[in-house]
């Protein structure tokens, strides 16, 4: 895998995620953005812990209760503890998992935690490129078109500006998908014009506009039109089937983190462009 610059004058929203979540794997500069973000929205680290909670539990659900073995996750950030590969292979040994990030720090770690995986692989595609996501060879030696698949897009969607078509890339990803998979979104909303326009000049000016913006929920809602949405249907991703109450204490307040889990319908025709 060819190795990427890692601009360190440059915050990244991926390590400054990292950085929220209490890991180590950020820079001064990342440390001084979030400082910068916390002061505009207090209960970002709440956020940040929301997301990984749900990312968590939104995968187990769909390899335990759904049987799914095979996950895409796209913007899938710096490695973690519980990552979607040990969660669903947990489950079912066999799972597969493709990532998909271009950030180099996420590429560097991610690469070295994936080695000794032949289920596993990441992608350094940008996530919008999907005619070469689909045509990677890691991706077709791991993703099968014919059987269910998940497709992950958590706490991404933010980072993409409306002009990269958040929402035609969803649509993009769920048209290859047969009948019975499944799409996962949230993002970062607010019902405060303040935040959102806060937030999105901060993080654009931070990132070196490397960032999309904060939306409404209609913005996430628009997303599901051709999705069945299951229970409990679109949320703070606080109240997506909570595992305690102490997650559900830990919320936040100036924006939420609003998504949850869409089903291909039977209607529908896989195939389409990529």
């Amino acid at each position: 895998m060819e190795r990427k610059h890692v601009d360190l004058s440059v915050p990244s929203a991926a390590r400054m995620y990292d950085w929220l979540l209490g890991g180590s794997n950020n820079f001064e500069v990342d440390r001084v953005a979030c400082q910068l973000l916390l002061e505009v929205a207090p209960t970002s680290r709440e956020i940040a812990l929301n997301n990984r909670w749900f990312l968590q539990r939104v995968v187990r659900v769909l390899a335990e209760e759904h049987g799914i073995k095979q996950f895409i996750d796209f913007g899938s950030g710096l490695p973690t503890q519980r990552n979607v590969h040990q969660i669903a292979q947990e489950a079912h040994r066999e799972s597969r998992v493709v990532y998909i990030d271009t950030d180099p720090v996420v590429l560097a770690l991610g690469q070295s935690l994936l080695d000794e995986n032949d289920n596993t692989a990441l992608l350094p595609v940008d996530m919008t490129d999907t005619d070469t996501i689909f045509g990677h060879p890691d991706f077709t030696r791991l993703i099968d078109f014919t059987q269910p698949v998940a497709a992950l897009f958590v706490s991404v969607l933010h980072c993409l500006p409306d002009s990269a078509g958040p929402k035609a890339l969803v649509e993009r990803v769920a048209d290859r998908l047969v009948p019975g998979s499944f799409v996962v979104v949230c993002q970062l909303v607010s019902d405060d014009p303040k935040v959102r326009d806060e937030v999105t000049e901060l993080m654009r000016t931070q990132t070196g506009g490397n960032w999309g913006r904060v939306r409404e929920k209609a913005d996430v809602e628009e997303i599901f039109e051709k999705l069945l949405v299951e229970e409990p249907g679109l949320v703070d991703v606080t109240d997506w089937r909570p595992d305690s109450e102490i997650q559900q204490r830990q919320r936040s307040v100036e924006w939420t983190e609003f998504g949850g889990l869409g089903k291909v319908p039977s209607g529908s025709r896989p195939g389409g462009a990529g």
